[in-house]
């Protein structure tokens, strides 16, 4: 069975690089998700390939592959359900997280690990949609890509770039927006002031002092940036 195994390779392969790479959502999955479902359907058509194979050897070859790939099948829904605390696990146990990931302490702070380019990316949500944003204090304000804009419940149709902005490739225009309940983490902030960049301008967004300013504190110690809401910020 090359040509399935090919296939399944290839879908792991996806997967990987989604994972890495991928920042934005893909259709209506989060780019996590997304990374998921390649990887698991790739791991089916393995798992077919072997259990085809197995048939074709003997059928008790074949029973074997069946009840092999169901408790690999099951290990890794269980593992599914339960990865916000085997990640929790994890960051303990290696006393560290992930780059580019967030996590939240039991003290309610939200921490980030530094990118390899030296930012900080955080996740989030903008009025209920996953995003990922780069911490910029010399943003002013929240300020979003054109190209994420109708994802996160924007019309790009009723957007006016009226207002002038200074960016790493020069002058642009952006639009004014508020943005109804911007989450990270544990914290959330309502109607926040934001802009949204024209398309081409931004790499990515950034979580600019219209919402850091919000915050109870925050800081950069080390390699870890931490975040705290009002109520956690002692």
């Amino acid at each position: 069975m090359p040509g399935i195994r090919g296939a399944g390779l290839l879908l792991l392969i996806g997967a990987l690089l989604v994972g890495v790479f991928a920042e934005d959502p893909i259709g209506e999955f989060s780019a996590m998700e997304a990374a998921g479902l390649l990887a698991l359907s790739g791991l089916s058509l393995l798992m077919a390939a072997s259990i085809v194979e197995g048939f074709a050897r003997h059928w008790t070859y074949g029973v074997q592959s069946i009840a092999v790939s169901g408790g690999v099948l099951i290990a890794l829904l269980v593992t599914y359900a339960s990865r916000s605390e085997l990640q929790t696990v994890l960051d303990r146990a290696i006393g560290d997280i992930a780059v580019g990931r967030t996590v939240v302490t039991p003290e309610g702070q939200v921490v980030a690990a530094r990118r390899m380019d030296g930012s900080f990316l955080v996740q989030g949500e903008v009025n209920g949609f996953e995003t990922r944003f780069i911490f910029d204090t010399g943003a002013s304000t929240v300020v979003l890509r054109a190209e994420n804009a109708a994802a996160l419940g924007f019309n790009p149709e009723t957007l006016n770039y009226s207002v002038p902005v200074s960016t790493a490739n020069g002058a642009a225009l952006a639009a004014p927006v508020t943005i109804e309940r911007l989450t990270v983490g544990t914290i959330t902030e309502r109607n926040v002031r934001a802009l949204i960049a024209r398309s081409g301008v931004l790499h990515a967004n950034l979580l600019g002092m219209s919402f850091l300013e919000r915050l109870g504190s925050y800081e950069v110690r080390g390699n870890r940036l931490i975040l705290r809401g009002k109520d956690s910020a002692s």
